[in-house]
């Protein structure tokens, strides 16, 4: 069975962000690049796919500048067979990353594509379905378990209340979500292996951009607690504040 795992790299959840000094983008500088936390349920899936089909082919595809590389040689460690960087990048436009991504893997052989629900940086769950879209393929996103029966995907999607199940063709895009399996941590033969697996390089196609930063604002400061009395005795005082200054009742 041949996959392909759509990844991105992001910030570790524990630096600290920073705007730059024209105020549209982000400083990087010093960052500690890891692989989405939610592509790892999609790498845990594929891995586990081809194993039990006994043959095929995992590729990571991922899109950026010199930090991706890092991360595919991450789910190379992992048990990926190899990996393409899609050398650009595109800001906030997630259409254009889709676009790239489906430039880049339309000559590519594969039977199911597998991405994460969401990236933990822009976190718009976009990408995946739109790269569905681009390459006429039907798509199901927030999947917590997979099953292949007669040809086909039998997806489990978490939808609020409950769990929908939907079945799929194969090819086609499934957005992975927490829950799904339990990620494998890399061996150290996986990650000596992982030095000598390929990545392929190719230019990103990401067609017009047509979404911009116009201006990114730090987090305001958080407002310093009040204390408003002790027992039952406050809770008028509480209710007034927060219908009046917090207007929330």
């Amino acid at each position: 069975m041949n996959i392909l795992l759509l990844l991105k790299a992001v910030a570790d959840s524990e630096a600290t962000i920073k705007t730059s000094a024209d105020g549209k983008s982000v400083a990087l500088d010093g960052v500690t690049w890891v692989l989405n936390p939610f592509d790892e349920f999609a790498v845990e899936e594929a891995l586990k796919l081809r194993d039990a089909a006994g043959s095929g082919e995992v590729v990571g595809v991922s899109v950026g500048g010199e930090e991706v590389q890092k991360v595919l040689r991450t789910a190379l460690a992992m048990g990926v067979d190899r990996g393409i960087h899609v050398k650009g990048n595109t800001g906030f436009d997630a259409l254009a990353t889709a676009r790239a991504l489906a430039n880049a893997i339309k000559g590519q052989s594969y039977d199911l594509i597998l991405c994460g629900k969401s990236a933990i940086d822009h976190d718009n769950h976009g990408v995946g379905m739109m790269v569905a879209e681009l390459l006429d393929l039907p798509s199901v996103s927030v999947v917590v378990k997979v099953e292949q029966k007669d040809g086909k995907l039998v997806c489990h999607r978490e939808i609020e209340g409950g769990i929908q199940v939907v079945e799929a063709p194969l090819p086609c895009v499934v957005a992975a979500q927490k829950g799904l399996n339990e990620p494998r941590y890399a061996s150290l033969k996986g990650i000596m292996a992982a030095k000598k697996k390929p990545i392929d390089e190719v230019a990103a196609d990401f067609g017009a951009l047509q979404v911009e930063a116009m201006q990114i604002l730090p987090k305001p400061e958080r407002q310093p607690g009040q204390m408003l009395g002790n027992g039952v005795d406050a809770i008028p005082t509480l209710i007034q504040k927060l219908r009046e200054e917090a207007k929330v009742l």
